[in-house]
């Protein structure tokens, strides 16, 4: 098995001065197509909107920059069907597949969104299909106006301006008149989004860094695309150690840079390289990972396509070699006094590692 896991930054999608969408195609990057997992990146000026849309995958967005709002509506079967939603910076947001969206900047600085999802079902693997419903390339504009006048009891003329009006395509700057006529969405807790950068860390290590991974059980609007999501932030050279997991991973570098490696079948070392902000990489399902940064520190964001992943830890008391001392040093083959040492620090250590001088003092 020969796949490319190397880190891979975006391609440009669409982009004008309202704001840009940039997508990681598998043409790119094929281990996206492998692992049916997706992303993309969405970019919004000032008064940048967002036509409504629906996707062929369920996804999080993970807000890096701005405030913005977001209109969700959901599926026709769910108890509550719509919402209008407040994001800011750390803030994440499940979008279900087939949800329609849209979504508008109306801060004074740029709003920047990741999108990372589960591409099982999607059109074309490792990719999110859009449909959008208005502009040029939407569903009005393609049926007929005949179509249109019927379903909306109009006449032929005003279904041909409801399907041809609207010229721009994806991303519109909204002009000042129409930008008062969008109210601002109240900032309160709701059910539809956490931050997560604020969120309690469920593993914390001084000089080393935090780690918090979000659940259906902790946050049940999350069940709905059937993903876990994790915001790790090591400092300063600390290291995460290894792990795998039952499901495939992807991991977008959300600050920072570092270094990551990843073994996979027959214990080979599949990947050894620098990862940089903005790139995306693949951990397939079941090969291990681990990232150690650099000098400035490192900060990723990534999902798990399973709500309920099998998880297995390298290190710390939880790990997967802590064992019956006999039977580990037997799998080792090393002398008791090593054995021993080996298991102690399994022990006492975390899966955050400070930086060796700082660890050992």
């Amino acid at each position: 098995m020969n796949m490319d896991l190397s880190p891979k930054f975006p391609r440009t999608f669409a982009e004008t001065e309202s704001g840009g969408y940039y997508n990681w195609a598998v043409a790119d990057s094929p281990a996206l197509g492998e692992a049916k997992v997706a992303a993309g990146k969405l970019v919004l000026r000032p008064r940048g909107f967002a036509f409504p849309h629906y996707a062929d995958c369920s996804k999080v967005g993970y807000v890096l920059e701005g405030n913005c709002a977001v209109g969700l509506t959901l599926p026709a079967n769910t108890i509550d069907k719509t919402a209008f939603i407040g994001l800011k910076k750390g803030d994440i947001i499940p979008v279900p597949s087939a949800s329609v969206s849209w979504w508008y900047n109306y801060g004074n600085s740029d709003v920047v969104i990741v999108f990372l999802g589960d591409a099982t079902e999607a059109y074309v693997s490792g990719e999110i299909t859009y449909f959008l419903l208005t502009g040029p390339q939407g569903h009005l504009a393609a049926f007929s106006p005949e179509f249109i006048a019927r379903t909306y009891h109009v006449n032929v003329e005003k279904a041909q301006k409801l399907a041809d009006s609207q010229k721009g395509v994806l991303i519109i700057k909204l002009g000042q008149e129409e930008a008062e006529g969008i109210p601002k969405p109240y900032d309160v807790v709701n059910i539809w989004t956490q931050n997560i950068d604020g969120a309690s860390p469920d593993v914390q290590v001084k000089n080393g860094g935090k780690s918090t991974t979000l659940t259906g059980n902790k946050f049940p609007f999350l069940e709905q695309v059937g993903l876990n999501v994790t915001h790790l932030v090591l400092e300063t050279s600390a290291t995460r150690a290894p792990a795998y997991a039952s499901d495939a991973q992807v991991y977008y570098v959300a600050k920072g840079s570092g270094k990551v490696q990843i073994v996979g079948l027959q214990g080979k070392l599949v990947l050894n390289t620098k990862v940089e902000n903005g790139q995306i990489f693949v951990v397939p399902k079941l090969f291990m990972v681990t990232i150690s940064a650099d000098a400035e520190g490192i900060e990723l964001v990534s999902i798990v396509t399973s709500t309920r992943p099998v998880t297995g830890e390298l290190a710390g008391k939880n790990s997967v070699l802590n064992t019956i001392p006999s039977i580990l040093q037997a799998s080792l083959n090393v002398t008791p006094e090593l054995n021993q040492h080996f298991r102690r620090m399994m022990e006492t250590g975390t899966t955050i590692v400070p930086p060796m001088n700082l660890y050992q003092a």
